[in-house]
């Protein structure tokens, strides 16, 4: 009879460990209960840290030295011309293809050459897989 026992504790062990295995579970925080806590006030986002003055003339988060320093924030003119050019649009290929190959400037008749050799080696690829 004692045999009878512990194998149904050891099933309803068992049992336990499989419906618990799929859910996820968080530790609470240390002091605080889960339930009938008072002072809703605690849930409300708090106020930053850091100053203004601290976050306009910083790039608040991009170090990723141990050692380092927030980099601080330059006036335009230290900055590359080019930097503010990287997020200007860039003609897509069917616009590409629609201009007249012989007066497209330089980058844009890059970007075509490049845009038309990966649509080819795109279509050449689906008909390999094709067959």
């Amino acid at each position: 009879m004692a045999l009878t026992r512990s194998g149904s504790w050891r099933s309803v062990v068992v049992a336990k460990e499989a419906i618990a295995f799929g859910q996820r579970t968080f530790a609470a925080a240390a002091g605080k209960s889960k339930k009938g806590s008072k002072g809703a006030a605690s849930d409300a986002p708090k106020a930053s840290i850091l100053s203004k003055e601290v976050k306009s003339t910083t790039v608040v988060g991009a170090n990723i030295l141990k050692d380092g320093t927030d980099p601080k924030i330059m006036p335009d003119s230290e900055y590359p011309d080019g930097l503010w050019h990287l997020l200007d649009k860039r003609p897509a290929l069917s616009e590409l293809r629609r201009k007249n190959i012989e007066t497209l400037p330089y980058e844009d008749l890059k970007r075509f050459v490049k845009l038309d050799n990966r649509a080819r080696i795109k279509e050449n690829n689906s008909i390999k897989a094709k067959n």
